[in-house]
């Protein structure tokens, strides 16, 4: 008897179940909807009784493939969907027909630069190098979509290394921007398991200006941290301008209903060496180069 023998799998793969099924002679019990297998049968995953499966399922499948990927660590990149590249901000100023929308373009427009900051922090967290086992640390993370997370992905791209693009399904059309490495490119049904993935493996957090979207990621994120749920990462708020505008972070210590050592939470930068020096500083990680 060989070790083989002892280590062979003796039952058949559920790939070749599924396929031999498939294969089924045509009887009215055959065509049938309870004669699919389970895990086969759409409609019957899509019940509102299996919702827990689905979660479960949507929870598994990218965390399999990211382990498989030897992602060991992300850095996770928040901002609007919204704001243009410095080469179509012109463009939408010109297009606008209104005084209404050229004002909110040209508002857009004063934010573009941001689009740059981020491309070149996803090209030195890209290029942040591979372990001895081959375990990837800062592997930049989006959220799939255009605008600052596309600037994300696309830096990423700039040094040739691989990124993650979560996307979800929205009722209007969608597609994960083009700098997304497909096989780390995920779609989520549900928004709570699509934030879990987003801080699961997260060491660091660059936030840019944003919507509702990236307030909730953001203001979830802290929130966790302050209560203790999370241990704190970095988390760089950039463009100073623009978050104290629409958020009076002081107010709300006056007011009593955060604490001041709150605020000490997140880091304000404005450039992505500032950033990266950051998380350098915030790990000790002084031996690592600046651009990785």
């Amino acid at each position: 008897m060989t070790n083989k023998e002892i280590e062979e799998r003796k039952f058949r793969p559920a790939r070749q179940e599924a396929r031999d099924a498939r294969q089924a002679v045509s009887t009215p019990q055959t065509s049938s909807a309870a004669y699919k297998l389970a895990f086969q049968d759409t409609d019957f995953l899509l019940r509102e009784d299996l919702r827990p499966v689905r979660f479960q399922l949507e929870l598994l499948k990218p965390e399999l493939l990211m382990n498989e990927a030897k992602i060991e660590s992300t850095f996770v990149m928040y901002g609007s969907a919204r704001i243009p590249s410095p080469e179509t901000a012109q463009a939408r100023i010109d297009a606008a027909t209104t005084d209404e929308q050229r004002l909110v373009a040209q508002n857009l427009a004063k934010k573009a630069h941001y689009y740059d900051v981020a491309r070149e922090l996803g090209r030195i967290a890209g290029a942040y190098p591979v372990g001895e086992n081959g375990k990837r640390n800062f592997v930049v993370c989006s959220g799939g979509g255009p605008s600052i997370m596309e600037a994300a992905n696309r830096g990423a791209d700039d040094v040739g290394a691989e990124s993650i693009g979560m996307n979800i399904v929205l009722p209007h059309e969608q597609a994960p921007n083009t700098y997304v490495t497909p096989e780390l490119s995920f779609q989520f049904h549900y928004f709570a398991l699509r934030k879990m993935h987003f801080l699961l493996r997260a060491r660091a957090l660059a936030v840019f200006p944003g919507g509702f979207g990236t307030f909730d990621e953001f203001f979830e994120l802290l929130t966790l941290i302050q209560t203790g749920k999370m241990k704190p990462i970095p988390i760089l708020l950039f463009g100073k301008a623009f978050w104290t505008r629409v958020v009076n972070f002081e107010a709300l210590a006056e007011e009593g209903v955060i604490s001041p050592a709150d605020l000490n939470l997140f880091t304000w930068v404005e450039t992505a060496e500032e950033g990266w020096e950051a998380v350098r500083a915030f790990y000790n990680d002084r031996d690592t180069p600046l651009a990785g």
